[in-house]
C-alpha cells in the first residue's frame, strides 16, 4: 500500500506533478471524465462530503469503493475508487493538522475532479478539470 504517510500527511494538497503523470492522467481521465463528474455529484448530493477525491492507481488498492477497473469503460488504463476526504483523514493519510488546508485548497467538485495518484513510490492529490461539455 502507501509507504510514506507521513509526506502525505505534510503536503495534503500539492499542485506539482510531473510531466510524466501529467501525460498519463490527462489522456486516461477524459476516457472516464463523466463518470466521475457525476459520482462526484451524487457523493456531495447525497450527503455523503463536499470533498469527494477518486483513487487512482494501476494496481490494487484498498481506498474507497471500486467504481472504474482496468479497461471497464473506453479501455481506460487506471482503476478509480471513489472516497472522500473524510477516508484519508480516518486512515491518517491526511493530517489533522491539514484538514484546513486541504479544505482551502479544494477545487469545485462541478469543475474540477480530485484524484489522489497511487503509483509505485509516487502519491499525491491533483485536481484536473473536467472537459468543456461543448
Amino acid at each position: 500500500m502507501i509507504e510514506d504517510y507521513t509526506a502525505l500527511s505534510n503536503a495534503p494538497n500539492s499542485p506539482d506533478l510531473n510531466g510524466k503523470y501529467l501525460g498519463l492522467i490527462s489522456s486516461d481521465f477524459v476516457r472516464v471524465a463523466d463518470t466521475l463528474k457525476e459520482a462526484a455529484y451524487q457523493i456531495k448530493k447525497r450527503g455523503f462530503s463536499d470533498f469527494p477525491v477518486f483513487v487512482c492507481s494501476q494496481r490494487p488498492i484498498e481506498i474507497g469503493q471500486m467504481l472504474i477497473a482496468v479497461a471497464e469503460l473506453n479501455e481506460n488504463k487506471w482503476n478509480y475508487h471513489a472516497s472522500m476526504m473524510e477516508e484519508f483523514v480516518q486512515r491518517k493519510l491526511i493530517a489533522e493538522e491539514n484538514i484546513e488546508l486541504f479544505v482551502q485548497n479544494f477545487k469545485d467538485v462541478e469543475e474540477y475532479a480530485c484524484l489522489f495518484v497511487v503509483d509505485g513510490q509516487f502519491t499525491n492529490f491533483v485536481f484536473i478539470p473536467y472537459p468543456d461539455e461543448n
